[in-house]
């Protein structure tokens, strides 16, 4: 499709895409998918016969062979890890045509499901975790993106500096002063150099309950582009301190122990630490990207998160002494927190 011209709207690289691919002799009617939080924006495709595909419109065009998405997809694939088929593609009109896998995220399905559903599900999505990691290490291969990134001491530091400076700094309104600013460098780096030295297995690197799709009765990974290697503890942590749903104590105790028989971890305690660890670093990383939503992009929508999250933090920083100095500084800016 290298001889397909760029057009300037979306709709009109829509029908552009469904003429060259025969698609619009089917009847299509699009419908605009709730976007994401990043420059693509989704369609559903809706043909004859009950069918339907998703299209994913990109701000520009595309390559689609270097792209880190396709390449993920080709690796979940290989591991058998349930995600959505790519069927066509557009370099220049920068689409990428995907199974439809529904309207039913996690999310969504865990407010209308029963208890025993509820768990089920679960305990599905930490079964996904553990075949990630054991099918990752099955298949290592530089020639898949996630082999070739990690969560290293520069990476988890930047992540804990970006909520200092998107939420703590630019939503809060917090001031800093050269002590506190230094006191945090600290525990940054203590942080930052303990979870990069943990054994690394392959991460998702967002995988809570909207990224998992209820489709076909199992459950299906979406938004996985940035998959990398980090600890064993981080998508379980995505999991069960999600930002987007309650997970009560008894029941992420529960699951973790269930990951703990799956994996089969030899130090149950020390695996219960580390997550507690990876809980504090992952759940600010998410407060500072819902502070940039809300003070940088203009986006409200992520502040009804922040609490739960802020619950999340609260729990972790009281899970073990050694936060009680990062407590201490954080709270003086953060009342929740106190």
């Amino acid at each position: 499709m290298s001889d397909e011209r760029p057009v300037a709207t979306a709709q009109e690289r829509i029908e552009s895409y469904l003429a060259s691919s025969g698609l619009a002799t089917r009847q299509p009617r699009v419908v605009p998918l709730t976007p994401d939080a990043s420059d693509r924006r989704y369609y559903r495709i809706l043909l004859d016969e009950g069918q339907s595909i998703v299209l994913a419109v990109h701000a520009g065009s595309i390559s689609f062979e270097t792209m880190a998405f396709v390449n993920v997809a080709g690796m979940l694939a290989r591991m058998e890890i349930p995600a959505p088929a790519i069927l066509g593609h557009s370099d220049a009109l920068g689409i990428i045509a995907l199974e439809d896998l529904g309207d039913v995220t996690l999310q969504a399905h865990v407010g209308a499901a029963t208890v025993s559903e509820h768990a089920a599900l679960y305990r599905e999505a930490v079964a996904l975790v553990h075949a990630l990691q054991a099918r990752g290490r099955e298949l290592a291969s530089p020639s898949y993106v996630p082999y070739t990134l990690a969560f290293d001491v520069e990476k988890l530091t930047w992540e804990l500096n970006f909520f200092v400076r998107n939420f703590l700094e630019g939503y809060r309104g917090a001031r800093l002063g050269a002590a506190e600013q230094a006191a945090l460098r600290e525990e940054w780096a203590a942080i930052a150099v303990e979870l990069s030295g943990e054994p690394r297995v392959v991460c998702h690197r967002d995988y809570h309950s909207r990224n998992l799709m209820v489709h076909g009765g199992r459950l299906h990974l979406i938004d996985f582009q940035d998959a990398r290697l980090g600890p064993d503890t981080y998508d379980l942590v995505s999991l069960l301190r999600d930002a987007y749903v309650d997970v009560t104590d008894i029941e992420r105790d529960d699951l973790i122990a269930y990951f703990i028989a799956l994996s089969g971890v030899g130090d149950a305690a020390g695996f219960r630490r580390r997550f507690d660890l990876m809980g504090v670093q992952r759940t600010l990383k998410a407060l500072g990207t819902f502070g940039f939503q809300a003070s940088a992009s203009g986006n409200p929508a992520y502040i009804q998160y922040m609490p739960r999250t802020l619950a999340s933090v609260r729990a972790g920083l009281a899970a073990h002494q050694r936060f009680t100095r990062l407590r201490e500084l954080l709270a003086a800016h953060v009342e929740e927190l106190r």
